[in-house]
């Protein structure tokens, strides 16, 4: 069994937990999932079996869209609901400011990742570090935010919204500096993951759709092809001679193609097999290709 299950991650459970869970319905050690989701979030959450766990490094990259609800006046050590409160403070802003500031947060900019994280400073988790009381210096990252819409506000506090934005876009951080320019402090109450790439919420399996279906024998329906993942690349048809040297690890001369220095492409054998993503190196006007990740 070798693809992309397209899984509806629950509350409760972290990303690794989930990747348990599917090991043992599965029965396979083949298997990670593309990019963590914090234990009380829900939503998309792709999960690559067999050889597509070997395109996890590309999957990751993959901007998200995610809806969100921030609880402005109440800030927390985790910058979500599951942490302790560290500060309160009244709200008194206007729907006009809070327009104002979202536009404020749209675009480039860079984001100091959160204490409770995962990211690894000299070899240790930031999150096992904050457990122990322990904050360190964190370097700022580069991040986009592509839109922010809001949704409705609920109350005098409660804004719900949803956000597109590039990979490593911490979504607490994002509600939690928000409330910092607002002058009330906030954190995340609530989140969605609605995209990641080309997968989304509306065709998610529940854990318990992925057990039923691996009982009856018919996952295979389910499970996203390792070329799809790769829908808008350019691609290439190999015939036998050039297939066997790409598989030989060989770089191999490509003629005819409207490619670009750097580009990553499907490259499929005569048989319309998907063999390999492939990258594009012109040199001299010769149009190079070598294999990334062989299948």
């Amino acid at each position: 069994m070798d693809g992309i299950i397209n899984v509806l991650k629950p509350p409760g459970m972290t990303s690794f937990d989930v990747v348990g869970y599917l090991r043992g319905v599965l029965k396979t050690s083949k298997i990670g999932h593309t990019g963590t989701l914090d234990p009380a979030a829900v939503g998309v959450l792709p999960v690559c079996i067999g050889k597509a766990t070997k395109i996890i490094e590309y999957m990751t990259d993959k901007d998200k869209v995610y809806r969100a609800e921030m609880t402005l006046g109440i800030e927390t050590d985790t910058q979500d609901g599951l942490g302790n409160i560290i500060a309160e403070r009244p709200v008194n802003v206007t729907g006009d400011e809070i327009i104002r500031v979202f536009n404020d947060f749209t675009g480039k900019q860079q984001q100091i990742p959160p204490m409770y994280s995962a990211v690894k400073i000299n070899g240790k988790k930031l999150y096992e570090l904050a457990r122990k009381g322990i904050t360190v210096e964190r370097k700022a990252r580069d991040i986009e935010i592509y839109f922010l819409k809001i949704i409705n506000v609920f109350g005098d506090n409660r804004i719900l919204f949803d956000v597109g934005c590039s990979k490593g876009t911490y979504i607490r951080t994002l509600c939690s500096d928000i409330g910092q320019r607002l002058g009330t402090g906030a954190h995340m109450s609530f989140l969605v993951r609605l995209d990641a790439g080309d997968f989304k919420i509306k065709n998610a399996l529940t854990i318990e759709e992925i057990d039923e279906y691996a009982n009856k024998g018919t996952l295979d329906q389910y499970i996203t092809p390792i070329d799809k993942a790769f829908y808008g690349y350019k691609y290439k048809m190999l015939d036998e001679q050039q297939e066997k040297k790409l598989m030989n690890g060989c770089i191999i001369e490509s003629t005819g193609d409207n490619f670009t220095d750097g580009d990553l492409i499907r490259l499929y054998n005569r048989d319309k097999v998907f063999i390999a993503i492939g990258m594009v190196n012109i040199k001299n006007g010769r149009v190079l290709l070598k294999s990334k990740k062989c299948f």
